[in-house]
């Protein structure tokens, strides 16, 4: 199914860059043709009425005789060559006007199927009305029309070929590359959970039996020793949720809705022992009834849980933490605020980078930390935010879409085949 997914993503992908190598090709073609055809409609315009100019000062055209006529009015009379001139012509009006007012006028007139280019001047005692048909010049730019326009449409169909062909050498080692690179993340953390959960087992039971037997003298290298196992099972974790995070099926269907007040109630449920032994104050405040959100209950699980834990990991004893869940507007909105170390504000946005460590990080666990929360909630649309202040704690708000609203129609693909991914993978 995923390699499915990902062949059909690869094949979009080759035609998208396709049409834009083949779009961008005939846009050119296009602006040429378009550049070409102006200059060719400029310089016989210009030709054109030299010619009129010339007729009218000379009495005679050097075009072909078929195409130009020479009329002299000299205020009754209309004189012409041998050459019968076209239906409507001369124009008498034009010729009255400028004997009248001795001054020249240029029109154009289109009839019988053509263009006459017409000058008329006053040239001494009479007028001169010179006509031009510009049926061989009109015929020319037709011809020119068609054939950019066919070499418009061959340079298209062979650029979208050519960005096809392009496109399958460049973007198919690219997506290889990227597909191996999650098995290996995904394949790597699976094959890793199981002698990692062995490990820390083993150190659990010899230090229970340390403690047991009264033989206390390498129990604090047993105690370290389980939290380094536990850490290394957490970054294999964080390894196996962003790579199925990285997933990019388009087609499943989203999972069912998730309900945050059960889900962070049993969350802050299972902490509660936990905050008790460090004498932290641990407050809830949920609605009475289901917030639904749409998206992976594990994968939300894990960022009210990872945001809790990292409360608690820097709350002193006599702290207090603050869970608040509450629907605003379109959205579910969870705040964990609480009153232990805090930090620098301008940190704010850093701390969500990958493996970040900010000034006084200590023993903090390190790994993907908040960048993966980051991830996890913006797959799911969401937000998240931090905010705070050396000694005076920190506030983390996330922001997730509720079911049935606008920001949830046309789900992220990643979230699509979480679920897949979690059962392809043994979870």
């Amino acid at each position: 199914m995923m390699e499915a997914v990902e062949k059909a993503i690869v094949r979009r992908a080759r035609l998208r860059i396709g049409l834009l190598v083949g779009l961008t090709i005939g846009g050119l073609l296009l602006l040429a043709g378009g550049i070409s055809y102006a200059v060719l409609v400029r310089g016989q315009e210009a030709q054109i009425q030299r010619e009129l100019a010339w007729g009218t000062e000379h009495g005679t055209i050097a075009g072909p005789p078929a195409c130009s006529w020479i009329f002299r009015y000299d205020g009754a009379t209309v004189r012409t060559g041998a050459n019968p001139p076209p239906p409507g012509f001369p124009l008498h009006d034009t010729l009255a006007t400028v004997a009248a007012n001795r001054t020249t006028e240029i029109t154009t007139v289109a009839r019988n199927g053509t263009t006459y280019h017409v000058r008329t001047e006053a040239r001494g005692d009479t007028v001169v009305q010179a006509v031009f048909d510009a049926r061989f010049q009109l015929s020319d730019r037709r011809h020119l029309l068609l054939a950019f326009s066919l070499a418009a449409v061959a340079g298209l169909l062979a650029a979208v070929l050519t960005g096809v062909l392009v496109g399958r050498r460049a973007v198919a080692p690219l997506a290889e590359a990227l597909t191996r690179q999650r098995r290996f993340v995904a394949d790597a953390s699976h094959e890793l959970r199981t002698p990692i959960a062995q490990v820390h087992t083993r150190a659990q039971l010899i230090a229970r039996r340390a403690r047991n037997d009264g033989a206390a003298t390498n129990l604090d290298d047993l105690e370290r020793l389980i939290g380094t196992t536990r850490r290394l099972g957490e970054i294999v974790d964080d390894l196996l949720l962003s790579a199925r995070l990285a997933a990019a099926p388009a087609d499943r269907e989203p999972d069912p809705p998730v309900d945050l007040t059960a889900l962070i109630g049993t969350t802050v449920a299972a902490e509660g022992d936990r905050a008790a032994e460090r004498q932290v104050t641990l407050v809830l405040d949920v609605p009475g009834d289901p917030l639904p959100v749409p998206g992976v209950e594990s994968a939300l699980r894990r960022v009210v849980g990872e945001l809790l834990a990292n409360a608690l990991a820097h709350t002193p004893a006599g702290g207090r933490i603050t869970v608040t869940l509450r629907a605003v507007d379109n959205a579910a909105e969870f705040v964990i605020a609480d009153t232990g170390k805090g930090f620098d504000q301008a940190d704010a946005r850093r701390i969500f980078d990958r493996f970040h460590r900010g000034a006084g990080a200590g023993d903090r666990r390190f790994g993907l930390g908040l960048a993966l929360l980051q991830e996890v909630v913006t797959s799911h649309h969401g937000t998240i935010e931090a905010e705070g202040h050396p000694g005076r704690g920190a506030r983390f708000t996330v922001r997730l879409p509720t079911a049935g609203s606008s920001a949830t129609t046309g789900r992220a693909a990643r979230i699509r085949n979480l679920r897949m991914w979690q059962l392809g993978a043994g979870t």
